[in-house]
């Protein structure tokens, strides 16, 4: 079962939906959905409809929504910021605890790309994330984002106020954000179990951010895992790809939130 719902976060209205196994009143384990950048809570090839879907079939919830300024959420894209989007995830995530059918020591977090940097700085700052899994992470926004504007880009920027990408308008804030972003250093402090999934052809998001990840997750107690699938792309953008990236995933929850 799926229904949408709305809460509010900074005065704005963020559209989500909800997905729930069952029709019985007894509690489940529940997973955020974080998407990627210039994303929505669908995602590319319905990726995040799958996830929720396989999820739901294993009688897990799970939520899935719009960062302000994306999807049908209210805020346009030109005022985002990843610190806006981790409050957002704050937000998203208290709401998923306080349904009355969540069992609220057995909710995790799940986030692709942006996403998956926003993800892991959640981890870091809710204590309460009972399983974390990232999905082609972002492991240093600054770096990726921002070290490589070219001299025209930052003319532009400084001139209009935003940067074009793929028809959505980034904003001057979200650059000036980018450097008090650690994803690294938030996702260290986490003691939840972590799982690290990437695509050896990453063109967006270089397979190395998925190994300082594993790094930065090294010395805890909880298990931690990868699963690197040769030869796949950014978003998994085959359907076997995608089979097996929702599969184990599915699997990653099932386990660490029984």
């Amino acid at each position: 079962m799926q229904k949408p719902i709305q809460f509010r976060n900074h005065g704005q209205v963020i559209s989500a939906m909800l997905h729930l196994p069952g029709h019985s009143s007894k509690r489940v384990p529940g997973v955020l959905l974080c998407h990627g950048f210039t994303g929505q809570k669908i995602e590319t090839h319905r990726l995040f409809v799958t996830m929720s879907r396989e999820l739901e079939r294993r009688g897990i919830a799970s939520l899935r929504f719009d960062f302000r300024g994306s999807g049908e959420s209210e805020g346009g894209f030109d005022e985002m910021t990843v610190g806006g989007e981790i409050s957002d995830a704050q937000v998203a995530f208290r709401r998923l605890l306080l349904h009355r059918r969540i069992a609220p020591k057995r909710v995790g977090v799940l986030g692709l790309s942006l996403g998956g940097c926003v993800a892991a700085c959640l981890a870091g700052r809710e204590s309460r994330i009972a399983s974390l899994c990232l999905w082609s992470a972002v492991a240093d926004p600054a770096e990726l984002l921002l070290s490589k504007m070219s001299p025209d880009e930052k003319r532009i920027l400084r001139r209009k106020g935003y940067l074009d990408r793929a028809g959505m308008p980034v904003g001057r804030a979200f650059f000036e954000g980018l450097p008090s972003i650690h994803p690294l250093a938030d996702v260290a402090r986490s003691e939840c179990p972590a799982f690290v999934v990437h695509g050896t052809q990453d063109q967006a998001v270089p397979l190395d951010h998925a190994r300082r990840y594993l790094e930065a997750l090294k010395p805890r107690p909880a298990p931690v895992q990868k699963l690197f699938i040769n030869g796949a792309d950014h978003v998994f953008s085959t359907v076997k790809w995608t089979k097996r990236v929702v599969a184990k995933t599915a699997d990653w929850f099932a386990r660490t939130l029984k």
